[in-house]
């Protein structure tokens, strides 16, 4: 039997995310835009809560298009705000739109979202060596000064605790515990 990280539920979905996503380094604009919207919606909620939500999710914002999300109106907001498939916060879903247009001026800036975005890490995987989950912190410097940079340009629902859960989620930070089977799998990612 496979040792996972504490956190992670018996839930097949929970552990398909943790097996095949969590700490995987990415550099995909679209999937680091997903990631950050999901991660946003989160706040207050367990994410679990928004991987059962996610393929609708993906279904109502357009794949996650920025180009889309961001040209969405108050008639799409009052439609997502009735659709019970998705977390219905106005805020959450406002904030949505809101980080679209800016992801897009982060990306005309920076070439990409990746380039802006990992250079919080140096461009680096940061490989933690946690014991177990009680070591694991829940913010860190590097998720500070992203959190303090994201809202600076106006980005919403980018506290230090999102910002470290969604470096986790993309693989800017292996938090997964030594004793997981994922941690070195993830480490070896790191280096490709």
């Amino acid at each position: 039997m496979k040792h996972r990280c504490e956190w992670c539920t018996n839930d097949d979905l929970y552990q398909d995310y943790h097996d095949t996503q969590w700490g995987v380094p990415s550099r995909n604009d679209q999937h680091l835009f997903e990631m950050l919207i999901l991660e946003g919606a989160q706040a207050g909620l367990s994410w679990l809560t928004v991987l059962k939500k996610r393929a609708h999710y993906q279904q109502v914002f357009d794949c996650f298009d920025a180009h889309k999300v961001a040209d969405y109106d108050e008639q799409k907001v009052a439609l997502l705000l009735q659709d019970a498939g998705i977390i219905r916060n106005r805020l959450k879903v406002n904030s949505t739109i809101t980080n679209a247009r800016l992801f897009l001026d982060v990306q005309a800036q920076y070439g990409s979202f990746a380039d802006y975005i990992w250079q919080f890490v140096d461009g680096k995987v940061k490989t933690n060596h946690w014991a177990s989950l009680a070591d694991v912190p829940a913010t860190s410097h590097e998720s500070d000064q992203m959190s303090n940079a994201l809202k600076k340009k106006g980005f919403k629902f980018v506290g230090s605790t999102i910002c470290y859960a969604y470096m986790q989620g993309v693989g800017m930070v292996n938090d997964h515990t030594i004793d997981c089977f994922r941690h070195q799998e993830c480490m070896a990612l790191a280096d490709e």
